[in-house]
């Protein structure tokens, strides 16, 4: 098992960062042929998924996650806490805040489209994130 913290600096909410080159290195990094690399980012307030890296798909998500956790609504998070981040966990915690994807020939196992994404989904942006990447296999 081989494990590394990627470390990613944010700005804005909704921001959308393309991870794939960060992970492709530490399989790389690894040396690991055939098995899995395990991905968890360590905050609420982020998810991780996989999507196609372009800009039309990007907006068409993020108007489906605040049509489904929207701006304006009240949330009872901000109540007790006061940071107006509740739709910002209601959205990481329904895309989840981890991933696994295949490793072959010692390559990342992602379709020919599809790229692994961090969602900074917080209202308080600016944020330095943590994704501990794990690589297990021969």
């Amino acid at each position: 098992m081989f494990r590394k913290i990627i470390s990613i600096s944010t700005h804005s909410e909704g921001e959308i960062v393309d991870l794939t080159g960060q992970v492709t290195a530490v399989i790389h990094e690894s040396g690991v042929r055939e098995g899995l690399v395990h991905l968890f980012v360590r905050h609420s307030t982020a998810a991780l998924t996989t999507i196609e890296h372009e800009p039309g798909v990007l907006a068409d998500l993020s108007r489906a996650l605040s049509v489904l956790a929207p701006d304006r609504e009240e949330y009872a998070h901000n109540t007790r806490w006061g940071d107006g981040n509740g739709r910002s966990h209601v959205k990481a915690a329904l895309v989840g805040p981890s991933l696994t994807v295949p490793v072959t020939g010692g390559a990342l196992g992602c379709g020919t489209w599809q790229q692994i994404v961090l969602l900074e989904l917080d209202v308080n942006a600016g944020r330095e994130r943590q994704v501990v990447c794990t690589v297990t296999g021969d």
